[in-house]
C-alpha cells in the first residue's frame, strides 16, 4: 500500500522524500520539546531508515538561529553529521564477518551516550541493522532505555519489529516507514538526479517504493546488471527439478549477506505474478519481466504462487535467526512451484 502522492511532496526541507508524515511527527517534537529518547524505524531496506535518521540527528543538533530552517545542512554540526565526523554521532558497529550486532558493541556505546555531548546538542547513537542484535545482546541496552541520560537519543533501524524484543519496542517510539509511491521517485529522480523520463519512469516501477534503491541503481549499472541475474537465477529455479535445485541450495548458502536482498526481489516476483493471474497486471512492480511472468503464470496456479511467496517471506524473515542455510533454502525450494513436463 503506498502511502502519498506526488502533491505532498517537499513541504519541508529535509533531504527526505515520501515520508512527510514521519518527519512531520519528528518535527513536531523537536518544537514541542518532547524529543524521545529512543526511536526505533522500521522498513523494508533502502525505503529512507538511515537517511530519516541521519536527518533527524542534524536538526537536533543544528545550529540555525531559525528552527524552521534546520537542518540547514551548512552550519558545522550539520556538514560534520553529513561527513560521519561529529563527535556526537555514535555508531553501533556490526561484526564485519557475520554481521551480527554483538552485546560487546552495544555496551561500548551505552558507555560513550552516557557521557555529555561534546559539541552539539544531543548524543545520538544509531544502530544500523538492529535485527541482527541477538537477544543478549539487545538486552544489554534496556538500562539505557530505562534510565536514559538526559541528553542522549538512541535511534534504532530495522527493516522489521519481529526479531526485536517486546522490552525493547515497548520503550521506543516506533516509526513504520512504508514503501513510497512511484509517481514520487519518478519525480525525485528527474528533478534532483537529472534522469530522462525513460530511466525515471523504469526505475520508479521496478524499485518497489524503495527511493534509496532507486537513486543508486540510476548511478550503479551493476545494480540492474545483479537484478537482472537474480531474476534470471530464479526463472532457471522454477523451471528446474530437485536436484539441481538442491545444488543451487548449496552454492546460495555460502553467502548470507547477500541472501536478504535475494530473497526480497524474490518475493516481489511471486507477488507479480500472483497479482497477473488474479488479473490485475497493471499493478506489476516488475514490469520489464513482463513477458517471463506470463510465460510463468501459464504453468502456475495461483495457490502455489502464494505458497511460493509465503514461503520466501519466512524465510526472508528467519534469516536473523541461526539457521541451517543450506537446509533452509532446500525446503523453500520445495515450496516453489515443480514445472509440469
Amino acid at each position: 500500500m503506498y502511502q502519498q502522492n506526488a502533491t505532498t511532496m517537499n513541504q519541508h526541507i529535509w533531504p527526505i522524500f515520501g515520508h512527510d508524515w514521519a518527519v512531520d511527527y519528528l518535527q513536531k517534537g523537536i518544537f514541542n520539546r518532547r524529543v524521545r529518547h529512543a526511536y526505533l524505524i522500521a522498513g523494508p531496506p533502502n525505503v529512507g531508515k538511515n537517511t530519516l535518521a541521519h536527518a533527524f540527528a542534524m536538526t537536533l543538533n543544528c545550529t540555525s538561529p531559525d528552527m524552521a530552517a534546520r537542518p540547514c545542512g551548512v552550519c558545522r554540526d550539520c556538514k560534520k553529521i553529513m561527513s560521519a565526523n561529529h563527535s556526537d554521532i555514535i555508531y553501533g558497529e556490526n561484526d564485519p564477518k557475520t554481521g551480527v550486532l554483538k552485546i560487546e558493541a552495544i555496551r561500548a556505546v551505552t558507555s560513550r551516550i552516557a557521557m555529555k555531548p561534546y559539541e552539539g546538542r544531543y548524543r545520538i547513537a544509531i544502530f544500523q541493522g538492529f535485527e541482527r542484535a541477538l537477544p543478549r545482546a539487545q538486552d544489554a541496552l534496556l538500562k539505557t532505555l530505562e534510565e536514559p541520560p538526559p541528553h542522549a537519543v538512541l535511534i534504532l533501524l530495522t527493516p522489521s519489529l519481529e526479531p526485536i524484543l517486546s522490552t525493547i519496542t515497548s520503550r521506543s517510539q516506533i516509526i513504520h516507514l512504508r514503501p513510497v509511491a512511484p509517481s514520487i521517485i519518478r519525480d525525485v529522480l528527474i528533478r534532483h538526479y537529472g534522469a530522462d523520463d525513460d530511466s525515471a519512469e523504469l526505475l520508479s516501477r521496478i524499485s518497489g517504493g524503495r527511493p534509496g534503491w532507486a537513486i543508486d541503481a540510476l548511478h550503479q549499472p551493476d545494480i540492474l546488471r545483479g537484478r537482472e541475474e537474480a531474476l534470471d537465477q530464479l526463472d532457471h529455479i522454477i523451471r528446474s527439478g530437485l536436484s539441481e535445485r538442491f545444488d543451487i541450495a548449496g552454492a546460495l548458502a555460502r553467502d548470507k549477506a547477500a541472501l536478504a536482498p535475494l530473497l526480497a526481489l524474490w518475493l516481489s516476483y511471486w507477488r507479480d505474478l500472483l497479482l497477473y493471474l488474479e488479473g490485475r497486471a497493471e499493478r506489476l512492480c516488475n514490469v520489464d519481466r513482463r513477458a517471463t511472468i506470463e510465460r510463468t503464470a501459464y504453468d502456475v496456479t495461483p495457490q502455489a504462487a502464494l505458497t511460493a511467496l509465503r514461503a520466501t517471506q519466512t524465510l526472508l524473515e528467519r534469516l536473523t535467526y541461526n539457521l541451517n542455510l543450506r537446509l533452509a533454502l532446500e525446503v523453500l525450494f520445495l515450496d516453489y512451484p515443480v514445472p509440469r513436463r
